[in-house]
């Protein structure tokens, strides 16, 4: 299955000696996450040109999930709909619920999506059961909670054909001078 990150993303202890371009996309990319209505409309747009030559038609949009409900609904219900739209996907929004909360990874360093948090969120199985998904999600750093959710996902029945995530951390070493 394919993985694909549109951009690279470098944490704030790196923007010191970042470029401009960096920079404003890092911005881009947390206004995203705090579902600002620009930085969806961005986000959508770029993905859906990104996957432009790809037939989406019975293919099933599903964010993976925040770390709680209002986060998930601020960040992805507007995201979800406007790229099912461009990409003449279904919009699985609805089908993925946030009941618990979790942590969030980058603050506590610790996955719980990855490592058990399953119970926060409910999938709905009759729905996704025998359908192809496109798991898309924010920023990824290591992987581990895509590779939980997607597991997840095809545990539920729904053939995961790619995930694609705005952006990827890197964490570059400068040298200093």
């Amino acid at each position: 299955m394919l993985k694909y990150a549109l951009y690279d993303y470098l944490p704030q202890r790196y923007l010191k000696r970042a470029s401009f371009e960096q920079i404003d996309l890092d911005r881009r990319i947390l206004d995203f996450k705090s579902g600002r209505r620009y930085a969806t409309e961005w986000a959508a747009r770029k993905i859906a040109r990104t996957l432009s030559l790809m037939d989406f038609t019975n293919t099933i949009v599903v964010c993976i999930p925040a770390s709680c409900s209002r986060t998930n609904n601020i960040r992805y219900k507007h995201f979800s709909e406007v790229l099912s739209e461009r990409l003449g996907a279904v919009n699985g929004f609805g089908h993925v619920v946030v009941t618990g909360h979790r942590q969030k990874a980058h603050i506590s360093h610790v996955h719980e999506l990855a490592d058990g948090a399953s119970e926060c969120y409910h999938i709905d199985e009759d729905f996704f059961r025998g359908k192809q998904v496109l798991v898309v999600d924010d920023i990824t750093t290591t992987g581990k909670t895509a590779n939980a959710f997607i597991e997840r996902m095809e545990s539920a029945g729904a053939h995961v054909r790619m995930a694609m995530f705005l952006a990827k951390t890197k964490n570059y070493k400068y040298k200093s001078n």
